[in-house]
């Protein structure tokens, strides 16, 4: 059967240079050159097919256009020994479902695959690829002529992590989830109102199981068609970046799924993966781990990371499993896994990969950063390349995370016992280009919600959660809250349904949506809380060692000292009328925040707008305040030299 012209050749299409890089590792840009691309040959308007396919015997196109006949488009294999098939087809349009018959030259294995580099899927659980163009008008110049500046280190930082499929849906609909463009006036809107800097998708990239959350990805270079198209994807970007948001994609290339359909025996044997279970097959996941040393995989991972900086304008990948990818050994007993050629359990190819994406995504797209999801001490994650780091911009902290979520678990009366857990964090604070995150990870598989972390009652948990989120703003590092968590949602996270938005009638979440709001808009507006993250220079204990009380108190300074915040926490359910901190400077402290103030939900205890130093004649010279301290409460004073 044929339904068009014999598929032909298109030598230009891709080039001797092209291939080269390929078969180097150092092609960035296949998504340019590999799968659908509508084209023109000879005056003809059609689409140029490309895949690697190493082992097959015989490849062909087969879709929707020919009745998925696979015998009436084959492609043809190239003359340069780099495994591509490819071939134009004329008259075929966009919108066009399609897939690979591919025939191996092992055993005679055959399949039909989804194109690796396909920039729409069917909605699953449909699994063909969709012939699709990128065009698109942009318009978010501004955004990004200033993005270096937005997203610099030096910059304020606090991210809204959030799933798209879950964070409002619509009951009227059959609970549907909101589409890319609906989130997009909806979500700018919301987090304008919240004050958060940056928005963190949980992966976009296609994933049959709706479940995986993301995790298990099959088109690398696709958003999931369930909300939308490419070019909806895009305006979700672009009208985020005009209400000046950015936006950070979760990149998965630890691991992907085994669909048949999928990347997995992709040819007739391994060629994403490692042939070998004990390199190519993760048993806590039950998926099949990428073989980094392959020039053409690691061609393939970085061209999809670079794809999504270059045509979706996303300012920063926050690069999920790290230490999955760096340790050999990871999740596994002994036997279970192959030392490298030194003997040692670090894998030399993974870390060689991530070097070179975090150098070339840097070097190739200005302004935007790099964060790893890096579980354990592996030194310099977020330092780099040149001196031996990964070359992440930042790394999330999960030892604050743990430390912190553990301490405030604990009733109040034995958190005594457990002060290091507060400030063990500042020994190695500056070690790393840290992240604070209170992510998706710690409000599932009955983890509960933050607010049900907290004991005591429901005031004490809404207060204990206030002071959680002031004592994560006042430590270095940039922020990042799942959503959810911003109005102390009281069920943990369901991706099957929509946030518990019903609850904000609550005063008492409406408090703490309250206090989330003006914390991120004091923290953006005061350079002391974020210029020196990353520096001991930025940070100054006044008091961490009472125990007895649970308090702690800090300074944080901006970059010229002009400006100095002092941070003040009571993680106890009791007034303390009087407590002295010694200052650096005598004069006026404006109390500016407080997290028991009335319109959060607290108890209203505080210290009447600000303080003013009291000289001790005792010291040498050196003035202290003697503030009272609200139950459960945080506060924020400003020096005011100007009010002295």
């Amino acid at each position: 059967m044929k339904t068009l012209a014999n598929v032909i050749n298109h030598p230009t299409f891709i080039t001797d240079y092209d291939i080269f890089l390929f078969k180097e590792g150092n092609n960035y840009n296949l998504y340019n050159k590999l799968g659908s691309h509508i084209t023109e040959l000879n005056g003809a308007r059609g689409t140029h097919f490309a895949v690697w396919a190493p082992n097959a015997e015989y490849v062909s196109v087969i879709g929707d256009f020919n009745a998925w006949n696979k015998q009436s488009h084959p492609l043809n294999v190239r003359w340069d020994e780099s495994g591509i098939w490819d071939g134009f087809i004329p008259n075929l349009k966009e919108n066009t479902l399609y897939k690979y018959n591919i025939v191996s030259k092992v055993n005679n294995y055959k399949v039909e695959k989804g194109d690796p580099f396909a920039f729409k899927w069917e909605t699953p659980p449909k699994t063909a690829s969709i012939v699709s163009g990128l065009e698109y008008e942009w318009n978010d110049a501004e955004w990004l002529k200033d993005r270096e500046k937005r997203n610099s280190l030096d910059s304020p930082m606090s991210i809204y992590e959030l799933h798209i499929g879950s964070w409002k849906r619509i009951p009227e609909e059959g609970n549907r989830p909101l589409n890319y463009r609906e989130l997009a006036i909806e979500l700018a809107q919301y987090l304008k109102e919240t004050g958060f800097t940056h928005v963190e998708f949980m992966p976009v990239m296609e994933h049959p199981f709706y479940g995986s959350w993301g995790y298990q990805t099959t088109g690398y270079f696709a958003p999931t068609s369930r909300y939308g198209s490419p070019q909806d994807f895009m305006y979700l970007v672009d009208y985020l970046h005009q209400n000046d948001i950015g936006v950070i994609l979760d990149w998965v290339p630890s691991h992907f799924p085994g669909d048949e359909f999928g990347l997995h025996f992709f040819d007739g044997t391994h060629l994403y993966e490692h042939e070998d279970k004990r390199k190519g097959y993760h048993p806590d996941w039950d998926s099949y781990i990428f073989n980094y040393g392959r020039n053409e995989v690691k061609s393939f991972l970085i061209s999809s990371a670079q794809f999504w900086l270059d045509k979706y304008h996303i300012d920063s990948l926050r690069v999920d499993a790290v230490a999955s990818m760096i340790y050999l050994d990871y999740s596994r007993n002994e036997g279970e896994w192959i030392p490298n050629d030194q003997g040692g359990n670090e894998n030399t190819e993974a870390i060689n990969l991530l070097r070179e994406l975090n150098k070339s995504s840097y070097i190739n797209y200005p302004g935007i950063q790099t964060i790893a999801e890096e579980s354990t001490a592996w030194p310099m994650v977020s330092k780099p390349t040149d001196i031996g780091g990964l070359g992440f911009g930042m790394k999330w902290n999960m030892g604050w995370m743990n430390d912190t979520l553990q301490y405030f678990e604990k009733d109040p009366i034995h958190r005594k016992y457990h002060h290091n857990m507060l400030t063990f964090s500042m020994i190695y604070a500056f070690n790393e280009n840290f992240v604070l995150s209170l992510s998706h990870d710690e409000v599932v598989y009955g983890k509960g919600s933050l607010l049900n972390k907290m004991p005591g009652d429901e005031w004490q948990k809404a207060s204990n959660l206030r002071a959680l989120y002031g004592y994560m703003f006042g430590h270095p590092g940039k922020k990042l809250l799942f959503m959810g968590g911003e109005f102390g949602q009281s069920s943990e996270w369901d991706h099957e349904k929509s946030l518990d938005w019903h609850e904000l009638e609550n005063p008492l979440n409406a408090g703490v949506k309250k206090w989330v709001s003006d914390i991120n808009k004091f923290y953006k507006n005061e350079p002391a809380l974020y210029e020196i993250d990353f520096s001991a220079e930025g940070f100054e204990w006044r008091n961490a060692n009472d125990d007895e009380s649970s308090i702690i108190s800090f300074i944080r300074k901006s970059k010229t000292n002009s400006d100095v915040i002092l941070v003040v926490c009571n993680f106890t359910p009791v007034v303390r009328d009087s407590c002295k901190i010694y200052l650096p400077s005598s004069g006026y402290w404006k109390e500016c925040l407080n997290s028991d103030a009335l319109i959060y939900g607290g108890s209203g205890v505080g210290n009447a707008g600000g303080v003013e130093t009291i000289i001790d004649n005792n010291t040498e010279g050196q003035d202290y305040i003697d503030i009272c301290l609200p139950p459960l409460g945080v506060l924020f004073f400003k020096y005011k030299p100007e009010m002295a």
